[in-house]
């Protein structure tokens, strides 16, 4: 007679992922999902842990669960890549830096880029992070004499600001709204590759293509005057520009070609503002619709500073500013959507997934998933108190991505978003403008679609 094998010798053969349609041909798909990017992806989270979708001829698997983004991440990272149409619209424009690059070519330049943004040296950006910020209010004060201001835009051009002299030691001051709108077409054109059937290489003069190669060109000119100006000096600094410009492999004694430091360059520029310009938006937005949050982050600013400026010394006390930062990424992460292409069969959640198709992992989704937080749409800076975070699993909050190609400027962007807070909440009490309309709007970074117009009230003695 043959034993019946135990439940727990039983081994059950991956399953294909259900399917998720809302069209009845694959075809029409992408537009279904560009209408309504968020929705659409909350819907097929309701599907189950893992779902599929056919994207006309390209296959997507969506996963929700952090036990699942940690395989892509973290245990199985070297079977999921960066070849995908995203990052192939992406590197259009940043060329192959490290946000877009892979590999042992990846490996090395972070090599050279990590001493950067090593905590120490983070700390010592501080004071110029606040100088600037000093300055933002100054232009915000003008403009709010006349009525509502917005955020968002003052929020961008600070951000810029502090990665140009911080990172690469040149204040854009002069190009601030230059870039903004190039940065703009370029989050619309990669927005539109991604969305449409046919793909028309960027040499045909369609008006988008010439929009987008007079952005390119545009950002392209502005980092050669960095580059010219800071060689021209003949003199090393403390930023990221001249550790790049002299930095030599530790293993093959090599620096960077002329090519390479442009990429690298151009991608730490944007990545180093864009992100951190809309979380700070959309900081400032909800605390603008939560009155007693703002005031408890106020509360925590008077008596820690006592009325001086922030420092870098200061941030760890700063706690509940910190939380309302974090709280504010896990609503809106400005990276709310995470690619990757599958280099070989891999099972996950129990589900096989086939080499050659795509992964999405969706912060947006797993950042409201109610059986990891608790009434997820509600805005509750409390669930990132440091006994309530080591109670959920790693992957439940991943606005900075993870594993070996966990954000680079993670602490940088942290650091500055808890001064710049704090900075504010010094100096205005805020409010969300009467009839201000309030959509993010899903591109490469989730921003606010019509920026952040607030009333701002200054404090007595400010």
């Amino acid at each position: 007679m043959t034993a019946t094998p135990a439940a727990a010798d039983v081994v059950v053969a991956p399953s294909r992922p259900p399917r998720f349609r809302t069209a009845p041909l694959a075809i029409f798909e992408p537009r279904r999902f560009h209408d309504d990017k968020l929705g659409y992806l909350e819907a097929t989270a309701k599907v189950g842990p893992v779902v599929e979708l056919q994207f006309g001829p390209v296959r997507l698997y969506l996963l929700r669960e952090p036990a699942d983004v940690a395989r892509v991440l973290v245990q199985n990272a070297k079977n999921y890549g960066k070849d995908t149409i995203g990052f192939d619209a992406l590197r259009i424009f940043l060329g192959n830096g490290l946000l877009t690059s892979e590999g042992e070519f990846w490996r090395r330049q972070r090599r050279i880029a990590q001493p950067a943004f090593h905590h120490r040296r983070i700390e010592g950006f501080a004071e110029t992070m606040v100088d600037l910020a000093d300055e933002e209010i100054g232009r915000i004060e003008e403009g709010r004499r006349s009525g509502p201001v917005d955020l968002a835009h003052h929020m961008t051009s600070l951000t810029q600001r502090v990665a140009g002299t911080t990172l690469l030691g040149a204040d854009p001051d002069a190009d601030v709204d230059t870039v903004g709108r190039c940065v703009e077409v370029l989050n619309r054109y990669v927005d539109h590759i991604l969305m449409s059937p046919i793909r028309l290489p960027l040499w045909i003069p369609t008006p988008k293509n010439r929009r987008a190669r007079w952005a390119g060109r545009t950002l392209d000119g502005i980092v050669a005057q960095m580059v010219k100006r800071r060689r021209a000096e003949k003199v090393a600094g403390d930023d990221l520009l001249s550790m790049l410009l002299e930095a030599r492999d530790e293993e093959t004694g090599e620096g960077m070609t002329d090519a390479q430091l442009r990429d690298e360059v151009v991608t730490i520029f944007l990545a180093g503002h864009e992100t951190t310009a809309n979380a700070l938006a959309w900081t400032f937005y909800l605390l603008s619709t939560h009155p007693e949050h703002q005031e408890a982050a106020r509360a925590e600013v008077d008596r820690v500073l006592a009325g001086r400026r922030p420092t870098a010394a200061d941030v760890r006390n700063l706690g509940t500013v910190e939380r309302i930062v974090k709280e504010s990424m896990r609503l809106y992460p400005p990276a709310w959507f995470i690619e990757r292409s599958v280099h070989e069969d891999d099972v996950v959640g129990g589900h096989r997934l086939r080499r050659g198709a795509l992964v999405g992992l969706v912060p947006w989704v797993t950042h409201r998933l109610p059986h990891l937080w608790d009434d997820p749409e509600r805005f509750d800076p409390d669930r990132f108190l440091p006994e309530r975070e080591k109670a959920r699993p790693r992957f439940a909050y991943f606005p900075f991505g993870g594993g070996q190609r966990l954000c680079i400027g993670k602490a940088f962007a942290m650091m500055e978003s808890v001064l710049v807070v704090s900075r504010m909440l010094q100096r205005y009490e805020i409010e969300l403008a009467d009839g201000a309309r309030i959509e993010p709007e899903p591109l490469v970074t989730l921003r606010p679609k019509h920026g952040v117009p607030v009333v701002l009230r200054p404090r007595s003695g400010t």
